[in-house]
């Protein structure tokens, strides 16, 4: 199908709403847009938000509360291990919020999330490796007395002939609750927008659930660009959401279509209002644990406004080895399942863990930004049973830390690990006198994609990577980690302000349209705070 047929198709999806919007629009800003085929009434307004006012918290949407990770003084807890995590639904998200003239709810915020929104051009890994490092220090823009640490994994870029075929399988929620403007007609076009990039070599099918799941489409061919599109336009909200029933068909169909040595995946279009069958944050954990061991990954798409179960989307997503975004419009769709498809889409390292040991001689406190709720013990780092996150094609990682220099000298083992500056604990000799003067031992550990084995990495880093002229990089990150904990009310956001993020980003933004927005955005929430 030409290019120009596919973006006919797609349009065609959405542009009968977008007319009803402006032919039945009312004084009061609803409409009804009844389908012929359907008692289903599409609403402009969602019932929540005729019940709310403008600049407070939406009650009905549901997030996950978690405790902020404080500072760690590196004598008692020298190492600082978490979970690598790519999803940038948090940061969509409160854009959504922020273009609706909304308080973001202070949950929703995943400062991580934030962070890896943007690009920070890390160089790609060396030959026949995973990925690459970064290591940055500077000064800390929001604290005079810390540094700022950054620290970057580049997984290896893929070209488009290189990707693997893919068997997908659509899951899309097509229950009442889908029928607002931004939800089912929006993940119609995402969709077809995907399926433009489909090869002969891939194979598509989809599964909708309201009351009850339904197979419109199985194992068609990439080239049956026409049956697809015309498949995903045939698909009207009404009922419950049933997502128990939903999963379990949607990894029936990826099982009797795997691919061996491909991309086997099914992606989960919701808002997540799951309230048929299973639908609880726990049971849903418990479900997609075991149906990830049949080697299908699962991604998360959320949409929408008003109802969204942010938490169970989140769920879903980490224990389904999968990412989880959130689609806010057109344009971000194309960035997630076209621009960034290898990323989104196909798995370059599984269960992917970083572990930093901090020296105690060097540092005397540390912080991580972010990652609250990816945190890991210590010995699990070196557990290959642990889950952590999965990492796609050219998807990088960047984490932050707040660390507090010294020059004192402050065990030999921690948790079981043996520790590379043990001789730097109470009782031994200073840095200055043992040569151990770096900062940090940056390890990394991942499951092979190909052999399932566990694959490990570990380098030193100290004060050569200190800029006292910070590069654009770490001042983005640092602007957007800003930006999150403001949002966020953190306690710990000291001389954070939004006229600080605006500003860093007019500075460095250019031509670059997400970090201008980033600013546009410190605009419109230093109106609201």
């Amino acid at each position: 199908m030409s290019k120009r047929f596919s973006r006919m198709a797609a349009l065609s999806l959405t542009l009968p709403l977008i007319a009803a919007t402006f032919a039945s629009c009312g004084d009061d800003g609803t409409y009804s847009g009844v389908n012929s085929n359907s008692n289903y009434t599409y609403n402009y307004k969602t019932e929540a938000e005729e019940n709310y006012s403008p600049n407070t918290v939406n009650p009905n949407e549901e997030y996950k509360h978690v405790e902020e990770t404080g500072f760690k003084d590196p004598k008692s807890e020298p190492l600082s291990t978490f979970s690598a995590d790519v999803d940038t639904a948090s940061y969509t998200n409160a854009r959504r919020m922020l273009n609706e003239h909304q308080i973001v709810d202070a949950d929703s915020v995943r400062i991580e999330e934030y962070i890896n929104y943007f690009d920070y051009k890390y160089a790609d890994p060396e030959e026949g490796k995973v990925f690459g490092e970064y290591v940055e220090l500077a000064d800390c823009p929001w604290n005079p007395e810390t540094k700022l640490m950054m620290i970057g994994l580049q997984g290896k870029r893929m070209a488009q002939e290189e990707l693997p075929p893919s068997n997908l399988v659509f899951l899309i929620d097509s229950s009442g609750s889908m029928g607002s403007y931004n939800k089912l007609p929006l993940v119609q076009t995402a969709f077809s927008m995907l399926t433009d990039t489909l090869t002969e070599n891939d194979r598509i099918s989809i599964v909708t659930y309201a009351g009850s799941s339904e197979t419109v489409l199985a194992g068609a061919s990439g080239t049956d660009k026409d049956e697809i599109t015309e498949a995903l336009g045939s698909i009207m909200a009404s009922g419950g959401t049933n997502g128990e029933g939903g999963i379990e068909t949607a990894y029936e169909l990826a099982e009797e279509y795997f691919i061996e040595g491909g991309n086997n995946r099914v992606i989960l279009a919701t808002d997540g209002d799951l309230n048929i069958g299973k639908c609880s944050e726990k049971e849903l954990t418990k479900l997609i644990e075991q149906k990830r061991e049949s080697g299908v990954y699962l991604s998360v798409l959320g949409f929408g406004t008003g109802n969204i179960k942010d938490n169970k989307m989140e769920a879903l997503a980490d224990n389904g080895n999968g990412n989880y975004s959130y689609i806010d419009s057109v344009a971000e769709a194309r960035r997630v399942l076209v621009e960034e498809m290898g990323g989104t889409l196909f798995t370059i390292a599984k269960d992917v863990k970083i572990q930093v040991e901090f020296n105690p001689a060097t540092v005397t406190s540390y912080r991580l930004v972010g990652y609250d709720n990816r945190i890991m013990n210590a010995e699990d780092f070196y557990d290959d049973t642990k889950d952590a996150g999965e990492v796609g094609a050219g998807h990088a990682v960047t984490a932050l830390y707040e660390v507090q220099l010294a020059n004192e000298p402050a065990k030999g083992t921690y948790h079981g690990i043996e520790l590379e500056f043990a001789d730097n604990h109470e009782g031994t000799t200073a840095a200055s006198a043992n040569g151990r003067d770096e900062l940090i031992k940056l390890s990394v550990a991942y499951k092979d994609i190909g052999t399932d084995e566990e694959v490990y990495s570990a380098d030193l880093y100290g004060m050569e990577k200190y800029n006292a002229v910070p590069t654009q990089g770490i001042k983005l990150a640092g602007a957007a980690a800003e930006f999150a904990m403001l949002l966020k009310g953190s306690e710990y956001a000291g001389n954070s302000s939004f006229d600080y993020v605006r500003e860093t980003a007019l500075a460095i933004g250019g031509t670059n349209e997400k970090i201008n927005e980033l600013g546009d955005l410190a605009q419109k929430a230093s109106s609201l705070y």
